[in-house]
Parts: structure tokens; sequence; C-alpha cells
């Protein structure tokens, strides 16, 4: 049986006057959307926006959560507690599960955003908060984190569905958690370098990391930044060399 993989994008990240990625187009070659709700990023119209989008891109629908940070994306660590992430996670979800309401579609999965998501990868108080908010909303969602993490952890241990998300643009520790952004070899631009970590860690379940080490990994997403400049491109020709590699790109829904 062939290998399959999901293929899912952060979008939904404009806000205001200012538009971030190529969303439209990047819809037509990604199997799940994560979208922001309007604290890092995003907000009501760009929600709706790109709700109704994915709907008609037939591409499954998450809510993006995120501190509300929008000067710093998101990406900056902020010290809140398990209550507060509790209660923002919900009130995020809430509002994207709104606009599907409307558009008549069914909400996928949750993937945390930024320092939301790596926090939760190694703090089990914090993955806890989160599970139980995903849990608590809908029960029936996908929640994704970072493969071997405390987050599919907690997820697992609730009861929830859980995917194991891997990242065909990021590099890799020898402990499996991500290079920092700020290290100027966090990023793989590449394309034809992020297909062969994806080629490994889909079919041989192991990644390459920065020192040199195979380290296991387990694969069922593949998120791919869409707020590059490249990124439409990058994304094309991702999906088009798994394909001619044998890997079946699937949605998870």
């Amino acid at each position: 049986m062939a290998k399959q993989i999901d293929l899912n994008c952060d979008m939904g990240e404009s806000f205001g006057a200012y538009t971030i990625g190529s969303d439209e187009k990047l819809l037509e070659f990604v199997t799940s959307a994560n979208i922001a709700c309007g604290a890092h990023a995003g907000d009501p119209t760009v929600m709706d926006r790109t709700v109704r989008l994915a709907k008609e891109h037939h591409v499954g629908v998450g809510a993006h959560p995120g501190f509300p940070d929008i000067a710093g994306f998101g990406r900056r660590m902020i010290d809140f507690s398990p209550d507060e992430i509790y209660r923002m996670v919900v009130h995020q979800i809430g509002g994207l599960q709104a606009f599907c309401t409307v558009h008549g579609f069914q909400m996928q999965h949750v993937k945390p955003h930024g320092a939301m998501y790596n926090l939760a990868a190694q703090n089990r108080d914090a993955a806890d908060a989160i599970t139980r908010a995903v849990y608590d909303v809908d029960s029936s969602l996908i929640l994704f984190g970072l493969a071997g993490s405390e987050l599919l952890a907690a997820g697992r241990e609730a009861g929830l569905r859980v995917a194991s998300e891997v990242f065909a643009d990021r590099t890799y520790q020898a402990d499996g958690s991500l290079i920092p952004r700020g290290r100027a070899d966090a990023m793989i631009s590449n394309v034809d370098a992020a297909v062969l970590q994806v080629e490994r860690m889909v079919n041989e379940g192991v990644v390459c990391a920065a020192t040199g080490e195979m380290v296991d990994i387990e694969a069922d997403t593949i998120c791919v930044h869409g707020d590059g400049e490249h990124a439409v491109t990058f994304v094309e020709k991702l999906r088009a060399m798994l394909e001619r590699a044998g890997i079946v790109v699937r949605g998870l829904g």
C-alpha cells in the first residue's frame, strides 16, 4: 500500500490593511488549512473568507490559536497560566467554529501556533490546557502537534485523535525538536532538500538532525509555511515531487 501524508499550511494570517501569504493559490495544493483566529494574526473578515475558500477547494479546516501578540506574530514566549491558555484556546476555536457553521463546513482540527505550539511541545501543563480546551469544545477534532511532543501525549491520554506533525522546511535538533527560528540554519529553502527530508520521514520514519544524527520520527501531516516569498512555488513543487515519489497526498478528515 502506498504511503499517505496530509499536507497542511498556516493561512488566514492577513488582517486589516495587511496582506500576508497567497492563501487562494496555496489552497490548490494543500489538504489541510490552519486558519489564524484573530490573536497572533487574522481578523473576522479574513477568517470568513478563508473558511469559504477552503470549502471551495475541499481542504480541511483547522483552528490555529496563538498567543494574543500581533506585534510579535505570536512567536514571542509570554508567561500565561494554564487556565489563561485554556480560555484563549476555547475562545479562538469557538470563533473559527462559528464561521464554519455559517458556511456549512465541519471543522477538522486544531493546531496551536508559534510560541504556544513550542511551549506545549515541552511543557505538560500547557499541553494539558490546550488538550482540555479542544476536548471541551469538540472532542471529535483532531489535535495537531509536533512529533514526539508532550502535546500529542496529552491528546492521546485525553482520548483525542492526534496527528503527528513534521516540517518540510524546518531543520531539526538531535532530540527531535525544531531548531529555533532565530538561527541561520532554521529554515530549508531548497525544495529538493525539503522533499528528501519529507521522503525520509514518511518512508523511513527518521529525520536527519543538523548535527548528523538520524532521529526517529512519526509523520501523519507535513507543515509548509505559507508566508515565505516563494511559498506557492515551494508548495507546488513539493506536492508534485511527493506524488512522483509514490507518496499519496491526502487529507486526514
